[in-house]
């Protein structure tokens, strides 16, 4: 295949930490096909990834997580309908869904690769890949273009530029999203937790700054509410941070970020700034790269099962002794 110009459509349904686990594999699609057109077929909720990166010309809004069945497939037959008026030469989609194949093979597009789910998805696509899903999320999304380059994109990358640190600073993100909170998906410390981390943080001499997405009001509040108040080296940047790319400017500047399962956590790793995670239910070797830049925070509970979530079970557990983390403990390792 030579590098002429390829118009490719890329899809990635998901929330925003999936879309910029994908930018490595557009970024290597791009590195392949320097002329080509890259457009990426996504949920509403991710198109701010697009502001990050200029691999991806255009998006396709796909509504997969409507409530209505009915608005659901009438979603997916836009999808079938873009792509075919689209005139794409290749057609690449993540996820393990058996239907993505068939979904793949309406589409029309000559070249079709997807994750192998069984004969029908090898007999649909040109090359149906082996999804391992026992590795780090980027490196699991990339494998789909294993067939169409040799290039190998290790993490996200974005068009951010590298920030001047503000001394002694310790960004805090306490939030994750709304959405994971209503389907009982609980991934974070309580907010009196991160606030007890923050005065810990102050007492010790550090600039301690709090940022967060609307999803985090409730969490945000609280958080004011405990910290110390007038407190000169704490600067609350709730709601001065108003898209991804704002936020990313800010991580920048960190120079250590904590944060917890979510998106923040990601652009921090492309910012490559110190980061540290806090984990509880979920995979953290899925989710972080083997990176001296990056630390997960556990508790040292004796849950038999964890990591659970997406492992063993759809939602959380009720008693949740994974985020049972004190802030002290946090503190700890951070700077111990």
């Amino acid at each position: 295949m030579t590098n002429d110009f390829k118009n490719i459509l890329a899809i990635n349904f998901g929330g925003i930490g999936d879309e910029i686990f994908f930018l490595p594999t557009l970024i290597s699609l791009k590195k392949e096909f320097p002329n080509s057109k890259i457009t990426l077929a996504l949920e509403p909720r991710s198109k701010s990834v697009k502001d990050l990166t200029d691999v991806i010309d255009d998006l396709i809004l796909i509504d997969v997580k409507a409530e209505c069945k009915l608005k659901k497939y009438h979603e997916l037959f836009k999808l079938i309908l873009k792509a075919r008026a689209g005139k794409f030469d290749i057609v690449i989609s993540s996820g393990g869904n058996k239907l993505i194949s068939l979904l793949l093979y309406m589409t029309g597009v000559k070249e079709r690769y997807g994750y192998y789910t069984g004969e029908f998805s090898r007999q649909l696509l040109t090359q149906a890949i082996p999804l391992n899903k026992n590795q780090y999320a980027c490196d699991m999304y990339h494998d789909l273009v294993s067939a169409l380059t040799a290039n190998k994109t290790l993490l996200p990358e974005i068009n951010v530029p590298e920030q001047e640190k503000i001394p002694n600073s310790v960004l805090i993100h306490p939030g994750v999203s709304k959405l994971s909170v209503q389907k009982g998906m609980i991934k974070t410390i309580p907010a009196e937790t991160w606030a007890e981390l923050i005065n810990i943080l102050m007492e010790k001499g550090k600039h301690v700054i709090l940022a967060g997405g609307p999803d985090d009001d409730e969490c945000i509040q609280k958080i004011r509410g405990l910290v110390v108040p007038k407190n000169l080296l704490f600067s609350d940047y709730y709601g001065k941070t108003k898209s991804l790319k704002d936020l990313a400017v800010l991580i920048g500047k960190a120079e250590v970020f904590v944060c917890s399962d979510s998106a923040p956590l990601h652009v921090a790793v492309a910012m490559k700034t110190r980061t540290y995670a806090i984990f509880g239910p979920t995979d953290d070797k899925k989710l972080i790269p083997q990176s001296e830049l990056v630390t997960a925070i556990k508790a040292n509970d004796d849950c038999k099962i964890k990591p659970c979530l997406w492992e063993h079970r759809q939602t959380t557990c009720d008693c949740l002794k994974c985020l049972k983390i004190s802030a002290q403990d946090i503190f700890n390792k951070m700077f111990l």
